[in-house]
């Protein structure tokens, strides 16, 4: 992760690791249990880590924002009879970045396998593949209320490589 200020690496070297600048807080919003929710959480979250000045490097972005985009999708499209809302949940740490929803139905989903023969199911499937290549983790947990939380953490330290200078 290259940090706003840093020097980059000579051609062709790895940077070592660095710690990120320190980020530390938690937003939650909510909304509508409705598939209009899934691109403006989305784009909430992208705006949110914007305005915080967070850094991250491309594909580990569109990775969030695709977990994101796959924990509000399950939530409007299985959660929204027992909730008519859900809450959008961004923390951020030193080292992490973990994003939740939360929502008052009671069931707790599992990964399913891939199959090539389904075209969907495979949300949380996907969120787990994502976390766990980023080297972070995902899991669901129930709440007080009886809902449940789905949530995905993933580090903000990288290695930055530059690409090989031409010949």
């Amino acid at each position: 992760m290259e940090i706003l200020g840093s020097v980059p690496p000579e051609p062709g070297q790895a940077a070592p690791l660095r710690r990120p600048m320190e980020f530390d807080g938690t937003w939650r919003f909510t909304a509508p249990a409705l598939d209009s929710s899934v691109p403006q959480a989305r784009h909430a979250v992208r705006d949110l880590l914007r305005h915080q000045g967070v850094r991250l490097p491309g594909d580990l972005l569109h990775g969030l924002l695709l977990i994101v985009s796959e924990l509000v999708t399950n939530a409007v499209q299985h959660a929204a009879l027992l909730s008519p809302e859900v809450a959008v949940e961004v923390s951020l740490g030193p080292d992490w970045v973990r994003v939740a929803v939360e929502d008052n139905h009671p069931y707790r989903p599992k990964p399913l396998e891939a199959d090539d023969h389904r075209t969907g199911g495979r949300g949380l499937l996907l969120v787990k593949t994502i976390s766990e290549e980023a080297g972070g983790r995902c899991d669901v947990e129930h709440t007080a209320s009886g809902g449940k939380v789905v949530w995905a953490a993933l580090p903000l330290l990288a290695t930055v490589t530059s690409p090989p200078r031409p010949r």
